[in-house]
């Protein structure tokens, strides 16, 4: 007891809490901040299978250190770098998606608003009322269907893989690219604003293992390209006549065509709704004050 006793005095004697700054304490919570986000990434990527060789591996060389296995720690070193060089080729999809992921993040929208809402906003009224409507009647008869609609993101790259159509939205003229057996009906449709700009285009497909096996190429095409791009992507299926929405990468089955109005109102970006959602809650604060 008193070797023991002795051991911790001599070793305690000469630790010491070093001193917490305010701005030590911020860098641990953004460090923190940042490896959580990045595992919870990972964990939707093929970089957590790799993540867990690269721990079974760490943990080799840890053993090889310990017993001092020259030949295999000289081996590691030479092999470092060649390494880290392979796994950003392999990993280059998944952090190409993650940096474009960052990339779409309205970080200061609060404070540098370059893109104020209108007071018709990127697409008018009635052009939501042409697509609900054309989705309905779709799903009634089983068409499907692929309506990709731009927001900040430009869907330039994947209109080039399509045809020039430049028409007014309107659910006559989406219910007949869509109708089977027609050159256009293939593909997806891509609407900027107020107006069909293309048909028949070329999504990335989603490679989401979450997503179900049910679904086919439309939905993980709708899903890919949500994925990529701030774009909201309608789907209907042609198997079951539900409507689909993806939207950052979700994607939400069985919509309604009132929740499908409410979805597209949420990108709209019309100033005027924004005004009436403030009267809305003014009216409910007098209403409890009251």
């Amino acid at each position: 007891m008193q070797q023991i006793g002795f051991f911790l005095e001599n070793n305690l004697t000469s630790l010491h809490m070093p001193t917490i700054r305010a701005l030590d304490v911020v860098e641990i919570i953004i460090i923190a901040f940042l490896i959580y986000h990045i595992l919870v990434w990972a964990k939707t990527t093929r970089l957590w299978s790799l993540l867990k060789g690269v721990v079974i591996i760490v943990g080799f060389i840890v053993i090889a250190a310990a017993f001092n296995m020259s030949t295999i720690l000289w081996i590691v070193e030479n092999v470092f770098g060649i390494a880290i060089t392979a796994m950003v080729v392999i990993l280059q999809p998944e952090l190409r998606k993650a940096l474009e992921g960052i990339g779409r993040k309205n970080f200061f929208h609060g404070l540098l608003n370059f893109s104020e809402a209108t007071e018709e906003g990127r697409f008018s009224d009635k052009t939501i009322n042409e697509i609900v409507r054309a989705c309905g009647e779709m799903a009634k008869v089983r068409t499907g269907a692929l309506i990709v609609i731009e927001q900040m993101s430009s869907l330039s790259e994947f209109e080039r893989t399509g045809i020039d159509i430049d028409g007014v939205v309107s659910s006559q003229l989406l219910i007949n690219i869509f109708e089977h057996n027609t050159p256009l009906h293939d593909g997806a449709v891509i609407i900027r604003g107020d107006r069909i700009t293309s048909a028949t285009c070329y999504l990335p497909l989603s490679d989401n293992m979450e997503l179900g096996k049910e679904l086919g190429t439309r939905h993980r095409a709708g899903v890919g390209v949500s994925e990529i791009t701030d774009s909201l992507t309608i789907i209907v299926s042609e198997e079951t006549g539900k409507i689909s929405v993806a939207y950052m990468g979700e994607l939400e089955r069985a919509v309604e065509s009132d929740r499908l109005r409410e979805r597209l109102r949420q990108i709209q970006n019309k100033a005027q709704d924004d005004k009436k959602d403030k009267r809305k809650k003014n009216k409910n604060k007098k209403g409890k004050a009251k």
